[in-house]
């Protein structure tokens, strides 16, 4: 027999005992996308507290669609190897090249990223950050529906030692600090240097040299990176994405490392 109220009882209090447990973390992603998934895999796997919070209802970002709604990914070998070890078909295409379906690896990436301890969260967006006038040390959050309908709903915090914006060419997080601190940025000008247009080559090897600290706390990886930094974009092949979360994974495991 079906009851209603325990049904209800059931979802609020097991989720309310998830967000508890993240409400102090080692590190907060922004943004489920490739880049922001994929450092939640490696993060997670080197056993640091990590949750990622997606302001849509599906997780992916740009890797659902493939190209132009053609749900199907261009990758390099770096990153097919990868993708091999996740259990994701590839199949290889002329010399250089490797396509996988779009939906098996969002899909699978993200069931790994999850059997590997990270924690996700849809439908929330980040309305600002926590600062001590030094670094980032936390997130302001509210449910995406707030935001949409501009309703005047106060927000919740949660603490973190390290954010990474991964919320794509929007680059939420890092906007939201510049314009309420003025504080200097760690890019040539200090500023948002702003994503440029789209040349492949140039854009996949910048997403991931620019994965990287923005400001003391806060990194960017995926098309953020670029946005941040001033680079290329690249399309719908998404092998530096893959790989610009896994550098910014390990550019933050180390400094977590130092902290021990």
């Amino acid at each position: 027999m079906l009851d209603d109220i325990e049904i209800s009882r059931a979802i609020i209090e097991r989720y309310t005992k998830k967000l508890l447990d993240c409400l102090e973390v080692d590190v907060a992603i922004i943004g489920a996308g490739p880049a922001g998934l994929t450092a939640a895999y490696f993060l997670a796997k080197a056993k640091k507290k990590v949750v990622v919070f997606e302001r849509k209802l599906s997780i992916g970002g740009g890797m659902w669609g493939g190209g132009m709604m053609f749900n199907e990914i261009v990758v390099q070998k770096e990153a097919r190897d990868f993708l091999d070890g996740l259990g994701i078909r590839t199949e290889p295409y002329g010399k250089t090249y490797y396509t996988a379906d779009s939906i098996e690896t969002i899909t699978k990436l993200c069931s790994k990223t999850i059997d590997a301890g990270a924690r996700i969260f849809n439908l929330i967006s980040i309305e600002d950050v926590k600062f001590d006038g030094k670094r980032i040390n936390g997130l302001v959050i509210n449910w995406s529906a707030v935001e949409m309908a501009k309703l005047h709903v106060d927000p919740l915090t949660i603490a973190c030692k390290y954010a990474v914006d991964a919320s794509g060419h929007a680059l939420e997080v890092v906007h939201i600090f510049k314009r309420k601190t003025g504080e200097r940025l760690l890019t040539s000008t200090g500023d948002v240097v702003g994503e440029r247009p789209m040349w492949a080559e140039r854009g996949e090897k910048a997403v991931v040299e620019n994965a990287k600290e923005v400001y003391p706390g806060l990194y960017v990886a995926g098309m953020s990176a670029n946005a941040a930094f001033g680079d290329y974009r690249m399309g719908p092949i998404f092998g530096g994405m893959l790989l610009s979360g896994k550098r910014v994974a390990e550019i933050i495991i180390k400094e977590l490392d130092k902290e021990k």
